[in-house]
């Protein structure tokens, strides 16, 4: 029992001293009036809210290809405005769609990170994304 004590606090001492910071609120994009952060800081962690292929306020054209690289391009923006970069995001969870059009997205998606540094991931098929998209991404990255 005595080995497992200073194991355990080795183990929570990140967890509590990342529950003390004070979460930092950041608005990307000040137009806009969505009841949502673009991405919350908080210590050294950054939570992205979730991307769609927008450009202009609207869905890029040309299905999964174009809005994948799009959406990536929005994270790229956020993660790089919010202190980071993509070799730093840890963590992505796709959503799809259609998850017939899963290897099409992962094409595009693979291009976005550096071979070897990719993301932890998670996707779902999902129905009723913002705008129709075809996907949504979110992310965390840790600040560089």
């Amino acid at each position: 029992m005595r080995r497992l004590l200073p194991l355990a606090l080795l183990l929570t001492a990140p967890i509590a001293a990342h529950a003390q910071a004070k979460p930092e609120f950041l608005q990307i994009n000040p137009q806009s009036t969505a009841p949502f952060s673009t991405a919350v800081r908080v210590g050294n962690m950054i939570y992205l809210a979730g991307q769609i292929g927008t450009k202009d306020g609207k869905v890029v054209p040309g299905g999964i290809g174009p809005e994948t690289k799009q959406t990536l391009l929005n994270i790229k923006e956020v993660v790089e405005k919010s202190g980071s970069d993509m070799d730093h995001v840890i963590k992505c969870t796709v959503f799809l769609a259609d998850m017939k059009e899963w290897p099409a997205m992962n094409e595009v998606y693979k291009t976005m990170f550096t071979a070897g540094k990719f993301p932890a991931r998670s996707a779902f098929g999902a129905t009723g994304l913002a705008l129709d998209a075809r996907t949504e991404i979110e992310c965390i990255a840790v600040v560089k």
